[in-house]
């Protein structure tokens, strides 16, 4: 058995879209990578959008998935850390995945401190400057008071209306392509908080793209890409963080 040390880290699954048959391809791919890394990982950090739509009734979860549920419980079993960062496709989590499958949700970007390495983590939707018509509607989507009134809704057809609003956002979303350094709004977020608590990796998801760009002669910022059309991943190893392609 090889010693687990490395930590690995994905994003944007979006289980569920934009088919059944696509979405299941795609799981599958990721149980066959998940089964392919459990052999070294300490730990596995999933950072947003594992869904492209999740919602927890008091009882009630969204049917499907369980192939990838299975996986990660048989992970966690194992004792292998396992966590996950809502996104905004699946910012509606409660407890079923903590309780169920042994998983540790971060609703808000926190920062992983592996001997002398910090890494900031966080989906990265509503970072920095701009957008905030959207980061208005993202403490709307998070009330207690908005869950509530969504969760009187009927199953068949509060999940029909999800997917319906996810398909729009991610046709409009935040998956551009590059322009340059200076117009990504991430970058310019991790200069600014890399003034305030300094850190040695950013690692984000959301944009769909794999980036690496380098912030200061401390930082670099990664982006993880998706597993929509990239099929992107990082690893830290031995004190730094490569870019993959699986």
């Amino acid at each position: 058995m090889s010693e687990r040390t490395k930590i690995y880290f994905a994003s944007d699954f979006h289980l569920g879209a934009p088919d059944f048959a696509k979405s299941r391809a795609r799981e599958l791919k990721i149980i066959k990578w998940l089964d392919e890394i459990k052999i070294d990982a300490k730990s596995i950090y999933l950072v947003g959008d594992i869904f492209d739509f999740w919602f927890e009734y008091k009882k009630v979860v969204p049917k499907g998935f369980v192939r990838l549920l299975g996986k990660l419980a048989e992970l966690t079993d194992s004792g292998i850390e396992i966590h996950l960062s809502v996104g905004n496709h699946d910012m509606w989590m409660k407890d079923y995945l903590s309780e169920e499958v042994g998983i540790q949700i971060h609703f808000d970007n926190h920062i992983l401190t592996t001997g002398n390495t910090k890494i900031f983590i966080g989906h990265g939707d509503g970072y920095g400057n701009g957008d905030y018509t959207y980061k208005i509607l993202k403490k709307v989507f998070r009330s207690q008071t908005c869950h509530w009134l969504f969760s009187r809704i009927h199953p068949n057809l509060a999940l029909s209306l999800a997917h319906h609003w996810s398909l729009k956002s991610r046709a409009k979303g935040d998956d551009s392509g590059f322009i340059s350094n200076e117009k990504e709004i991430l970058v310019d977020y991790c200069k600014q908080q890399q003034k305030i608590t300094p850190v040695d990796y950013y690692i984000f998801g959301h944009r769909h793209l794999p980036l690496e760009i380098q912030i200061d002669k401390q930082s670099k910022y990664i982006n993880l890409g998706d597993w929509l059309q990239h099929y992107t991943y990082a690893v830290f190893s031995n004190g730094a963080i490569a870019l993959k392609t699986y």
